[in-house]
């Protein structure tokens, strides 16, 4: 028989050991019940255009988890052709939009308190396009020659406006004509001597259809803001680690479509019919190869130059495009940006 005060430390020693369990286990399902209490924030992000490989790093975000990893359940809103950019953000049926930061100051020039949060593409993606052998060896050749757009308005628009600035020409100078969306078949069939196309787009299927091409980026002309994340004011406001938490898990997805590309095709089926097609995809993929280059960055990824967004103000001012005055410094921040 132990003696009897061997045998209370033991049963105090126990005592404290039930104790100690009983207080980590109501400590575990605190912390369950505060994960319980935490539920996924809905947010709906704007996509400017019907499903396209082009968005693969928000589909790559998606079908990864980085939205799910920063607490969020986000759905992808994809607008119709010709539907307002917008005008579902102001009406409450999206949260942040993909848009341009030439289009955001348009935008807050008509009263629309828009702010950019975060860069995507890092060069602006349009350009002028002629054919290899054409004799229009820059744009000061242009004088003399058609030039195709799909009409007065939208990135090829004022990609041309720059591009004939730079060159010291005006619109006056050259032929130009409204062609719609049709920069391929007018360019093949010599209905044009030129086109404005998106660099990532129309030269590819121009070379698959036979016709050699030699291209001019607009980006060399005059610096512009290309596609970022857009929030509305009150939203950032209310929302400040939403927004942090939507930058967070697409740049991831854009780092990793960079790395992967042939992975982001693969992941991109899921949100883009007939991609299941094995020609529908290695087209994709072309169409992404080229588009890269457009996302690759040599500084702080997602981060916006506010010498840019002040030389392109200055020059949509120039050419007509603003309605009214815009701060430049209320257009845009960086302050939202991963550390």
């Amino acid at each position: 028989m132990e003696p009897r005060g061997r045998g209370r430390a033991r049963l105090a020693g126990r005592s404290r050991l039930l104790t100690l369990l009983l207080v980590a286990a109501l400590i575990i399902a605190a912390c369950g019940s505060d994960a319980e209490a935490q539920p996924e924030r809905d947010v709906t992000i704007g996509l400017g255009y019907v499903p396209n490989i082009q968005f693969a790093p928000f589909y790559v975000a998606d079908a990864l988890g980085y939205y799910k990893d920063e607490g969020l359940n986000v759905t992808f809103r994809h607008h119709t052709v010709g539907e307002d950019l917008f005008g579902a953000i102001v009406a409450g049926q999206e949260d942040i939009i993909f848009a341009a930061g030439d289009e955001v100051l348009q935008a807050r020039s008509r009263g629309l308190d828009l702010v950019y949060v975060a860069q995507v593409w890092n060069r602006y993606p349009v350009g002028l396009i002629v054919p290899a052998d054409s004799d229009i060896q820059s744009v000061a050749d242009l004088p003399g020659h058609t030039v195709g757009i799909p009409g007065k308005f939208g990135a090829t628009y004022i990609g041309l406006l720059a591009m004939l600035k730079a060159a010291g020409l005006a619109e006056e100078d050259v032929d130009i004509q409204s062609i719609g969306f049709t920069q391929v078949p007018a360019l093949l069939e010599n209905q044009v001597d030129a086109v404005m196309g998106y660099l990532n787009n129309e030269p590819l299927q121009l070379e698959k259809a036979g016709l050699p091409v030699r291209t001019m980026a607009a980006a060399d002309a005059q610096p512009l803001i290309s596609n970022g994340l857009v929030v509305l004011r009150e939203y950032l406001d209310s929302n400040p680690d939403d927004v942090r938490a939507v930058i967070a898990a697409t740049l991831k997805g854009v780092q990793y479509t960079l790395d992967n590309p042939e992975e982001a095709v693969d992941l991109s089926k899921d949100y883009v019919p007939g991609l299941d097609s094995e020609a529908n995809a290695a087209d994709a993929l072309a169409v992404l190869q080229a588009t890269l280059p457009l996302w690759q960055t040599s500084g702080t990824m997602g981060e916006t130059d506010p010498a840019a967004w002040e030389s392109m103000a200055q020059f949509l001012d120039e050419i007509g495009q603003l309605g009214g005055p815009v701060d430049v410094t209320e257009a845009f921040t960086n302050e939202y940006l991963p550390e």
